[in-house]
């Protein structure tokens, strides 16, 4: 199935995608649970002791996914009650879930980020409004990023996760457009590509591992290898 034909010059504001687009996410959580699990060897040994994995907490917070559906898009929220859970069958006091989640927050914001994110952020930012959004926790002031933004959304903030439309609404509204003057970019077809076409955006899917795009129904206006290659596209 061919892509839908993408019109740049209806572009008014740029909605973008942060993990996974703008830098790999998994390496980045792999080291905050690795950080955390240091923490907790000087606060909360027992805790320390019965999850000895990165991988052990990671499970925990799978878990709490399931046991609070109410704070499915807020991954801040799930990630602190996944510790505050651990502490609690450890015997350790609870009340650390607090410090202990900063530890953790503050190593997740050392992102790495694609060798193409810096031009790109500066490419996008000099020509348009730029509305990062994202189901995530990442804080684009506290990674280092803020001056490319005109506004930030997250899924907790909007009470929405992508691909519901909601948050792709709010982001049209932050940047001062209609959703039919937004261009939406990242790299998840579902959450991403979807989601953005179904609020009325067009879409540019950040595809770096060459799959072929997996849905039936409408399609992505362009896919792109890299985002030097979406430079070249906007150009």
């Amino acid at each position: 199935m061919s892509d839908a034909i993408l019109d740049p010059s209806r572009i008014r504001a740029i909605t973008l995608d942060l993990d996974d687009t703008l830098w790999p996410i998994w390496p980045t959580i792999a080291r905050a649970e690795a950080v955390l699990l240091d923490w907790l060897a000087g606060h909360a040994p027992a805790t320390r002791a019965l999850y000895t994995t990165p991988g052990a907490l990671r499970a925990i917070r799978d878990r709490m996914d399931q046991l609070r559906p109410d704070l499915r898009h807020d991954l801040a929220a799930l990630r602190r009650e996944s510790i505050r859970l651990a502490l609690t069958q450890a015997g350790d006091d609870p009340a650390l879930a607090e410090p202990a989640f900063e530890v953790f927050f503050d190593e997740r914001q050392r992102v790495e980020l694609f060798e193409d994110a810096l031009p790109a952020l500066e490419y996008l930012s000099a020509r348009w409004p730029v509305v990062a959004l994202s189901n995530g926790n990442a804080d684009v002031r506290r990674v280092g990023l803020g001056r490319y933004f005109h506004a930030a959304i997250s899924a907790s903030e909007a009470g929405a996760a992508k691909p519901d439309a909601r948050i792709f609404l709010q982001g049209a509204r932050a940047a001062g457009v209609e959703p039919g003057q937004v261009l939406h970019i990242g790299d998840d077809a579902h959450l991403d590509g979807v989601g953005a076409l179904q609020a009325g955006l067009q879409t540019v899917w950040l595809n770096r591992e060459g799959a072929a795009w997996p849905h039936e129904g409408p399609v992505p206006h362009a896919t792109v290898a890299s985002l030097h290659d979406l430079r070249r596209l906007l150009d």
